[in-house]
């Protein structure tokens, strides 16, 4: 490979990278989870040309490295936003469904109950 293939590698790389974290700004964690197999893919092509043949020091790769930092950096704390999310949205639901015990039961009077028993009933209506 060369450098011109490496820095073709770094290019696709940052595309994935803009992609997703347009996906995760929007938080489509869907979409986003989606690409991870693209993602890697483009990662691991990266690492390759890299190993290969080093990336250019002109100014025009030092931009696209810049750019490729930039786009990992803010990825990285995107994917943190969207774990946070998820964890809080997973805490919700498990908190809504948790069912009080029957002891918890209140009167008319705002005084405890003593808890019953539940007997099942079935019914059947014929027309």
């Amino acid at each position: 490979m060369t450098a011109t293939a490496t820095r073709t590698a770094a290019e696709a790389l940052a595309d994935v990278l803009a992609r997703e974290n347009a996906l995760l700004a929007a938080v489509d964690l869907a979409g986003a989870a989606r690409m991870v197999q693209e993602k890697h893919a483009a990662a691991e092509a990266f690492a390759q040309a890299s190993k290969v043949s080093p990336p250019e020091r002109d100014a025009a790769a030092r931009r696209l490295a810049h750019r490729l930092r930039a786009l990992a950096d803010e990825n990285r704390a995107l994917l943190e936003r969207a774990i946070d999310v998820q964890r809080r949205v997973i805490g919700t639901i498990a908190r809504a469904a948790t069912v009080p015990s029957p002891s918890h039961r209140y009167g008319a009077t705002g005084a405890a109950t003593a808890s019953r028993k539940v007997v099942p009933v079935a019914l059947l209506a014929r027309a």
